[in-house]
């Protein structure tokens, strides 16, 4: 998944209720006496504190969903049938993640027949939803929970006609990372479990239903629709989608996914994704999950993109006509390898997701389309994740996180997990060569495939793969430095972008004398050279440069998310209110977070913003994901809070 930024941080602390205390587990308001039998499981570092499931004692190993989809009461209902595998002979209880669910009934399996199962569904948590324990005396292997969802369900999004860009049929879609599964399916929701699953879906005829399984690109409207999963995944990657969908293919293997208005656009775009797909396979083996197509869903998508294996999700935002955004679709691809197919166990080793994806992003990039690309890519993200590291926490800024107790796993995520992760990465990399590096990556995806792995697991591997037969390569000192230490070591070696040089040059040139740089000068400049143009200029400017800006290269207005995202908080603060307008179209039409927040971040800084912030929220809340919704208002309560 691609959306680190500090803002969402900063947004999400507002409304997060999580506490500095370590536990062994969410706190049970039903039963206050259960935390002291967990204890023994905290020293694990595989242990996640994000749930409330014993995979311990008894795991899923396969999931059967038969499920009513049905858009008018915007609402999944229906069984979910488990495969057990019983791990402690002495375990009689099943214990599930839930969160909204309206449990209905539990039945277990005995010599082919369903029969009732006693359970109890406890007070929710205000962060991991309610702990379903299910009484299985007779240590079932299957059970089967009949359920519905909530129509403010936190994983579902519910759309109606007008919010799609064909304006013609309702669109649904789910987001389950990190713990949102839990809110349409009752699962043990951690990284740490991985099940097969096949689901059956009926709705109206009129819409396509899509999952993070076997679609068929040849597949027919008909409101009944079948799917297998083979390969082993954990909850969070589950999902659903569900709209006016045709697909196109861009190979064999490969293609889109998306409303018919949008789909030729996307393919044109994403045109080189086969190729991506070859060159991973390259450098780190064959891509195992049978095909790769991707669903281009609508504008107020969350995110960047979401890596639901075989059908990753993709924002709108990056579908601007030059390619200059698609190392988004380079990184939900190499998570294919790092992430889908070796998994961090529990969410305090998000590192081992996203660092490694980051940096198999950048290796996909330099071989379609240059070092030098791919370097600026880098240099970019290195002074983001620096930038937001002098607002943040200590304890935040390490790769190996302490437990997160009751922390949301959504809200101790951040830009360090992505970019420091690949920075460490190329650091090894550049101390033992390409040549070894490269194969001791492979050999690490292949040696964990279809397994959950941690930082300890990783750590180990590192001395025995790669460090015992190169000693000299890299200290104990070093390594706690990347590892378990704030910041970005000293020792580090930045990018060096040499496209950066002129387009500084250019910028200081400006600010110096007013004359903006030739038109041959920028004729070649895509979205990383005018990001980094917008992110040198400071804190603020005088509207009349801005304006000369603006006319210049029409910034205000422009459909290139990343380059709005840096121009309208800039356009803010210096008071170039002819902007301000244009923002408020660009928030209210767009749901993506990491686009959006900086502007409402801005936005609320002064007593007239905060009231245009929240004219346009109301206006945009309809269209608006639950998951930006929540980070929205989190901006808004605490600007408000500091006007009192």
């Amino acid at each position: 998944m691609r959306f680190p930024a500090l803002l969402l941080t900063l947004a999400m602390t507002a409304a997060a209720s999580g506490c500095s205390g370590e536990q062994a587990g969410p706190a049970d308001p039903a039963n206050p006496q259960a935390r002291p039998a967990q204890a023994a499981q905290a020293s694990a570092r595989r242990h996640d504190e994000s749930s409330w499931s014993e995979p311990d004692k008894v795991r899923i190993a396969d999931l059967a969903l038969d499920l009513k989809l049905d858009f008018d009461a915007r609402q999944l209902s229906g069984t979910a049938t488990y495969a057990l595998q019983w791990a402690d002979p002495k375990a009689t209880q099943l214990v599930l993640d839930t969160r909204d669910l309206a449990i209905d009934k539990v039945e277990g399996e005995v010599d082919g027949a369903w029969t009732p199962l006693q359970f109890e569904l406890a007070e929710a948590d205000p962060v991991f939803g309610s702990k379903l324990t299910i009484q299985a005396p007779q240590r079932n292997a299957r059970i089967r929970v009949t359920y519905a969802t909530s129509p403010q369900a936190s994983g579902l999004q519910w759309l109606e006609p007008s919010m799609t860009e064909g304006g013609k049929l309702p669109f649904m879609f789910s987001q389950s990372q990190a713990i949102h599964a839990r809110s349409w399916v009752p699962l043990q929701d951690t990284p740490g479990v991985r099940f097969t699953y096949s689901a059956h879906v009926t709705t109206r005829p009129d819409v396509m239903v899509l999952m993070s399984a076997d679609n068929d690109p040849a597949a027919v409207r008909d409101g009944d629709y079948s799917f297998t999963m083979p390969q082993p995944i954990p909850s969070y990657l589950l999902a659903i989608a569900a709209g006016d969908l045709v697909f196109k293919p861009i190979s064999a293997r490969s293609g889109v996914w998306a409303e018919p208005s949008m789909v030729d656009r996307a393919v044109k775009e994403f045109e080189d994704t086969e190729q991506m797909i070859v060159a991973t396979e390259g450098l780190y083996g064959a891509y195992r999950w049978e095909r790769y197509d991707m669903l281009v869903l609508p504008p107020s998508f969350p995110f960047g993109g979401m890596e639901n294996p075989r059908l990753s999700f993709i924002t709108p935002t990056v579908i601007v006509g030059d390619k200059s955004l698609v190392s988004l679709i380079a990184h939900e691809l190499a998570h294919s390898w790092s992430g889908n197919l070796v998994t961090n166990a529990s969410w305090k080793d998000i590192w081992l997701n996203e660092g490694f994806t980051t940096y198999v992003q950048g290796r996909i990039v330099e071989a379609l389309y240059g070092e030098e690309l791919a370097e600026m890519e880098r240099q970019i993200d290195q002074a983001g994740v620096k930038a937001d590291m002098e607002h943040m926490a200590a304890q935040d800024q390490l790769l190996v996180l302490p437990p997160l107790a009751a922390r949301d796993p959504d809200e101790a995520l951040s830009e360090v997990a992505y970019t420091k992760g690949a920075w460490f990465l190329q650091f090894l990399e550049q101390r033992v060569g390409r040549a070894k590096f490269d194969p001791f990556l492979r050999g690490w995806f292949d040696d964990h495939a279809f397994q959950s792995a941690d930082s300890e697991q990783f750590v180990a591997y590192l001395r025995e793969k790669l460090l015992k037969d190169n000693p000299m390569a890299v200290t104990e000192e070093e390594l706690d430095a990347w590892l378990n230490q704030p910041g970005i070591p000293a020792f580090a070696t930045p990018a060096q972008a040499r496209t950066f040089a002129s387009v500084d040059s250019a910028r200081i040139a400006w600010l110096g004398s007013g004359e903006l740089p030739s038109p041959q000068v920028t004729a070649d400049w895509g979205t990383q050279a005018w990001v980094r143009f917008l992110e040198g200029m400071g804190q603020s400017l005088e509207p009349a440069r801005l304006a000369q800006l603006d006319k210049a290269y029409r910034f205000t207005g422009t459909p290139n998310g990343e380059i709005a995202m840096r121009w309208y908080p800039l356009a803010l603060r210096s008071g170039y209110l002819e902007a301000r307008p244009a923002a408020g179209e660009f928030i209210q039409r767009v749901g993506r977070r990491k686009l959006i927040l900086p502007v409402y971040l801005e936005l609320v800084k002064t007593p007239d913003g905060l009231a245009f912030a929240r004219e346009v929220f109301e206006r945009a809340r309809p269209g608006y994901h639950p998951i930006t919704t929540a980070s929205v208002e989190a901006i808004l309560a605490r600007a408000e809070g500091a006007k009192q």
